[in-house]
């Protein structure tokens, strides 16, 4: 009896819940009267802010270097070749032609740059989220200018991540597919494992199931593995005589059988959407393409709010009282340099205001709330070494936001290396400090709440997983280009070598300590680290704010959805 009443219970609770969402969206939030941070520059503050701002500065210059690089993609007689000889539209001007607007959010564009098999700008490919008809939707575009748009080991990455970031915020996807399929002498990196070429295709089939929509765009060659990308996408377009699909294009065809086929005989527009039934769209140019894929975006199932609603809500955000320019000083060129946390929080959050959580206990870890753009978000940001304090005040304000279903942001800069363990008292400390670090651990990889980290600092060893590194499933993670990214700060590398010993020589020690230091300032540096896609992207420090506002309204953007409870089987194409 007491079961059924219970179940009675949940019942009409799910029922108010639901009846009560639609009008929930139109009720403004809590008001709130959060302290204004008084953080400005002091005079005691000058030559350390520049110091800063030099190192910003030269950091900055490498970021506009890459940056060029990049939007070269693959030099000009590859652009002449793609756009004079075979008549297609650079990425670029495609992503135009599809989004609403060229504001949007790009990710990891320096993926592919320095690797040992050579600079793969972009990593052959332009990914990440803009709005189509308003809706945020991801976006992954191979850039056919670099290596004919084949796909390299790091391709495959890059396009995993951004369908994982897809998943985990329920966005739309559109794939501008010109693919030469995989680059063959790297098959053994690209083909055969969990996390390489296959898993496109599973993630596709996962999604759909998901009711996360996908449409694809084939506006260039889809060969081999790539085939298999518009075929299971749940609507495909197809642009006549530059798109094609097969599995084997007209050299292996003759080489078969001795045939000579044309390649628009043998895969092209008319074909798969006469013959075939592959695509659902036939398009005589890339501008017809991009505009039904326009048009079946606007049949997604979402009610976004009024635009007269975000208008006022934009009008009615504060600007933070202290310039985001200001930041360019307050980024760190080492740990040493490092100022107060939160002038960096005042230069970020609405009005300068900030909400502190146990501001007296465990102060080398600030902990608040504040709104960014007019979301409200739980902020947890390094002030000095995580100690023992800061790790416990960390796990209870991470669960605080957990059950308050509050967004994460991790401001990480964290201590250079971990403490010598010297006395017994020491290692008793050590041995608590690592019970407490393993509870924020753990409160910060189960956390529900959408998570998103900028590393304004260091990101080093045990204390970066506490700080939501990549390894605990942020939904974005973005650093600053003065950032480093490594087990130990480069200087600090005597820390991992062994303890001294009378075999081993003062001298022979210290070479194997710089060469290890030289190792460590060049792996560690934040365009090291986004090549390898251990991130997703640098940006400015002054762009911060942009960006954050920009994710929280990508993250935002999954409630609108009016249907994603029940699941369904994917959508099995003819």
């Amino acid at each position: 009896m007491f079961r059924c009443m219970l179940s009675l219970a949940e019942q009409r609770w799910q029922c108010s819940v639901r009846c009560m969402s639609s009008a929930a969206r139109r009720k403004r939030a809590l008001r709130s009267a959060f302290q204004v941070l008084e953080q400005p520059l002091q005079p005691i503050h000058q030559h350390v802010y520049e110091a800063n701002l030099r190192n910003s500065i030269a950091c900055r210059n490498k970021y506009i270097e890459l940056s060029e690089k990049v939007r070269k993609g693959g030099g000009e007689n590859a652009i002449a070749r793609h756009t004079q000889r075979n008549r297609k539209l650079m990425v670029r001007e495609r992503l135009r032609l599809l989004l609403d607007d060229e504001d949007f959010l790009e990710l990891s564009p320096f993926a592919g740059l320095g690797l040992p098999y050579g600079d793969i700008p972009s990593a052959g490919c332009l990914t990440g989220v803009g709005r189509i008809n308003g809706l945020w939707c991801m976006f992954i575009a191979n850039d056919a200018t670099v290596k004919g748009g084949t796909a390299y080991p790091i391709t495959v990455k890059k396009q995993l991540r951004a369908q994982e970031i897809a998943i985990q915020n329920r966005l739309p996807c559109v794939y501008l597919v010109d693919s030469g399929g995989a680059f063959l002498p790297l098959q053994s990196e690209i083909f055969p494992d969990k996390n390489q070429g296959g898993r496109t295709f599973y993630n596709e089939a996962i999604m759909s199931a998901m009711k996360i929509a996908q449409v694809s765009v084939v506006c260039g060659s889809c060969t081999a593995g790539g085939a298999y990308i518009p075929t299971m996408a749940e609507e495909a377009v197809m642009v006549h005589r530059i798109g094609t699909i097969f599995l084997g294009g007209p050299p292996l065809v003759k080489a078969a059988t001795g045939e000579e086929v044309t390649a628009e005989d043998l895969g092209g527009a008319r074909l798969h959407a006469e013959v075939s039934g592959c695509v659902d769209h036939f398009a005589w140019e890339e501008k017809e393409a991009y505009d039904y894929t326009r048009n079946i975006v606007s049949t997604l199932n979402f009610q976004l709010p009024e635009e007269e609603d975000e208008e006022r809500k934009r009008k009615a955000e504060e600007q933070p009282l202290y310039s985001s320019e200001e930041l360019l000083g307050l980024a760190p060129k080492s740990y040493n340099y490092s100022l107060d946390v939160k002038m960096v929080i005042s230069r970020l959050t609405d009005g300068s205001r900030f909400q502190e959580f146990k501001a007296l206990y465990g102060t080398t870890l600030i902990t608040g709330f504040a709104k960014i753009h007019g979301h409200l978000v739980g902020i947890v940001a390094n002030d000095g070494e995580l100690s023992y304090p800061a790790t416990l005040k960390g796990s209870h304000f991470v669960q605080l936001c957990d059950q308050r279903d509050i967004p994460l942001l991790f401001l990480q800069n964290t201590a250079p290396t971990t403490a010598l363990t010297l006395s017994t008292t020491q290692a008793e400390m050590n041995t608590n400090h690592l019970k407490a670090q393993g509870s924020m651990m753990s409160a910060v990889a189960c956390a529900s709440v959408p998570k998103i980290t900028v590393v304004i600092g260091g990101c080093h060893g045990a204390d970066s997983f506490a700080m939501c590194g990549r390894a605990f499933d942020p939904n974005f993670l973005f650093l600053w280009p003065n950032a480093r990214v490594s087990i130990t700060a480069p200087g600090h590398a005597g820390s991992l070598l062994p303890p001294d010993s009378e075999q081993v020589e003062e001298e022979k020690k210290t070479q194997e300590e710089d060469k290890l230091n030289r190792r460590l300032k060049e792996e560690s540096s934040a365009f090291f680290s986004s090549s390898r896609l251990w991130d997703d992207g640098v940006i400015l420090p002054q762009d911060t704010r942009k960006v954050l506002r920009d994710c929280l309204d990508i993250i935002k953007q999954q409630q609108y959805q009016m249907s994603t409870e029940k699941l369904q089987p994917p959508l099995l194409r003819i």
